[in-house]
């Protein structure tokens, strides 16, 4: 199954998580995707694993202007979009006037500007999980 059951539903749900993203914050599709919880008629581990895939569907949907589409970005820091097209341009310059800076390779710091998620109120109102971490684990 590479859409969720309900796509209407969860994009809705994607769209209502992301307005939640403060400017100067990024999310990855995968943060997004860990803070819902699995749809009825979906398995729990197809879920993890297609999670991402469907948040990304829901954020090319995206038609309404007040869901800040350009704050969700791939796992590794980078825009998904195809590079140099129009619209990785746009979502890049958004997040550049927010104040989110580029290294050499364009990437974003997931550390510096990852987005904690949603205060647990929020979440606990909209029966969603708690967000995975955006940094990267300590080694040492």
């Amino acid at each position: 199954m590479w859409n969720p059951p309900d796509p209407a539903s969860y994009n809705a749900l994607v769209w209502e998580i992301v307005r939640q993203i403060p400017a100067g914050k990024v999310s990855t599709y995968g943060q997004i995707a860990s803070m819902i919880p699995a749809p009825d008629g979906s398995d729990p581990d197809q879920h993890k694993r297609l999670g991402p895939r469907w948040v990304g569907s829901a954020m090319r949907a995206v038609k309404d202007p007040d869901v800040p589409w350009h704050r969700v970005i791939n796992t590794k820091g980078e825009i998904s979009l195809p590079a140099g097209s129009s619209s990785a341009r746009i979502q890049q310059q958004r997040l550049l006037a927010e104040g989110i800076l580029f290294d050499e390779n364009e990437r974003v710091d997931l550390t510096q500007y990852g987005w904690s998620g949603p205060d647990d109120a929020w979440l606990d109102a909209h029966d969603l999980f708690p967000p995975i971490d955006l940094a990267p684990p300590r080694l040492f």
